[in-house]
């Protein structure tokens, strides 16, 4: 579960991630997430978390919500059988926690600064 978000930092199970950062279904973090420039969500920056086949994957958007999804990545994901909600980052971790906490198989991708 996320316990805290700030403005560049996450904490996931009592530890501190200060870079955008995956979260597979399985509980694993992976941090230091690349994304392409500029502050678009493609389909490549996803298909690392889609491989691993979660029922939704959540984007926190950043803080702002300044990083938005590319317009072909809801139908790539969709073909998947992957829903996806993309939310500034505060939002976005109140529902990945009411996800997880409801039994779905969540995957999520959090950009952690603007």
């Amino acid at each position: 579960m996320i316990e805290s978000s700030a403005f560049g930092r996450m904490t996931i199970d009592g530890r501190t991630y200060t870079s955008d950062l995956f979260i597979f279904p399985d509980g694993r973090v992976q941090d230091g997430w690349w994304r392409q420039p500029g502050h678009m969500l493609r389909v490549d920056d996803m298909l690392v978390l889609a491989d691993t086949a979660p029922e939704l994957i959540v984007a926190g958007t950043g803080t702002s919500g300044r990083m938005r999804p590319a317009s072909d990545l809801h139908a790539f994901l969709r073909e998947k059988g992957i829903a996806l909600i993309a939310e500034p980052t505060p939002r976005a971790v109140d529902i990945y926690n009411q996800k997880r906490t409801a039994g779905l198989t969540v995957g999520a991708c959090f950009h952690l600064t603007c």
